[in-house]
């Protein structure tokens, strides 16, 4: 398997940032990791190997990225919300303004010098959270998501605070005041958006955020894929090396 460290300086958060990059070719996917993970949980965890025959194959090409969380949601007692959530954005634009153009790029040299027209995102918990709301903030850079056991209503680390930013980081809120005929709503149709959460321990609120989200996406007529498993299946790493390499197939 062909991989590959990058460390360099974001302009947006202002120090270095590292990322892997797993494989020769395919469909891009950016990693997050859980929360205030690093770029190597995903590998470590066995995570890179249990998508090897995708990996393998040039079907995929996964880039883990670092977090930016301690310094954002997992600031649950500090007063300043409002610099908590900018620390988030910060993070945001690295994302989108200088990660994504790099993957671009990089996954183009592996493809021949052909661009994708999209790059996928996955995550288990934050990292589940942050795959989902980064595709639906910019669905014109993400082409799908796998997305395990995220919360997906921003009250779990802003609880008695809101603002324009925690709001367009709230998927439940912004896609229930989405007007029908928005743009994005026409994107979202067309992206392949899966969501898993296990109704055993440890998934809440997770089961309940999910919830929301079937009857949000089948109110905006958006095809998008939530799916329980059973009772037995905890929010923790056994579970999502079998739901990863599961839910593959429906996105590369």
């Amino acid at each position: 398997m062909n991989i590959e460290y990058h460390k360099e300086y974001s302009h947006c958060l202002g120090r270095d940032m590292e990322f892997k990059v797993y494989g020769h070719g395919g469909a891009p996917m950016l990693v997050f990791p859980c929360q205030d993970g690093r770029f190597y949980d995903f590998e470590d965890r066995g995570m890179v190997q249990c998508a090897h025959e995708y990996i393998d194959a040039g079907r995929l090409q996964l880039f883990c990225c670092d977090s930016n969380d301690i310094n954002s949601w997992s600031r649950v007692n500090d007063w300043d919300n409002r610099n908590r959530i900018e620390q988030h954005e910060a993070f945001y634009h690295y994302i989108v303004d200088e990660l994504c153009p790099r993957i671009f790029d990089i996954n183009a040299y592996y493809n021949g010098g052909n661009y994708a027209e999209g790059i996928l995102t996955t995550g288990c918990s934050m990292g589940g959270s942050h795959a989902l709301n980064f595709l639906l903030r910019r669905p014109d850079i993400f082409s799908g998501c796998i997305a395990m056991s995220g919360s997906y209503d921003a009250r779990l680390f802003f609880p008695d605070y809101m603002d324009d930013l925690v709001y367009n980081n709230s998927p439940v809120d912004y896609l229930e005041g989405m007007p029908y005929d928005h743009p994005y709503v026409e994107m979202y149709r067309n992206r392949k958006i899966y969501v898993i959460c296990g109704r055993g321990a440890w998934e809440h609120p997770m089961q309940e955020d999910s919830a929301r989200l079937v009857e949000l996406f089948r109110y905006k007529n958006i095809d998008a894929h939530v799916e329980f498993w059973g009772e037995d299946v905890a929010h923790d790493w056994p579970w999502w090396l079998k739901e990863f390499p599961y839910y593959l197939n429906f996105v590369c």
